[in-house]
């Protein structure tokens, strides 16, 4: 598995709300514009544009802004600031988001497109069934509560 792939799966997917995973499918369907390579935001992450409102942003921030509310240039960066460190924890690996990030940046758009598309699909097609499963189980254990 390529190392960007196994960023995404094991470190940053986990990371996302539905809401960011579902944003970020849908720019990758409509390649939006607005969704960035090669920049962490638009404007610049820079102290005298911090409370400015995004225009723009790579993968990562892409599902804060888009998908969780965020709106200011400051609080996209800090959410990827953020998810960067967390990633960094759950691999195991200081700058292990870099694998990811290099690859965001680096690759054609033609190519990164479809191949992230088939990832974020793959990671909310796996949380729908978990929730499926967790609703499925809930249903079982109250119906074995009324039952008795």
């Amino acid at each position: 598995m390529e190392s960007w792939r196994k960023v995404w799966r094991e470190g940053l997917a986990p990371l996302l709300s539905m809401e960011g995973l579902e944003a970020l499918r849908h720019g990758l369907v409509m390649d939006d514009v607005r969704l960035l390579q090669g920049a962490t935001t638009t404007p610049p992450p820079l102290q005298c544009v911090q409370d400015w409102p995004v225009e723009g942003a790579c993968a990562l921030g892409y599902c804060g802004w888009q998908g969780d509310g965020l709106e200011t240039v400051a609080e996209v960066e800090e959410f990827f600031a953020r998810m960067c460190f967390e990633i960094d924890q759950r691999l195991g690996e200081p700058a292990g988001c870099r694998w990811f990030l290099n690859w965001f940046d680096e690759t054609p758009r033609e190519e990164m497109r479809p191949q992230l598309l088939a990832e974020v699909s793959r990671s909310l097609a796996l949380r729908w069934n978990a929730e499926d499963e967790t609703e499925t189980e809930e249903n079982d254990q109250d119906g074995g509560i009324a039952a008795a």
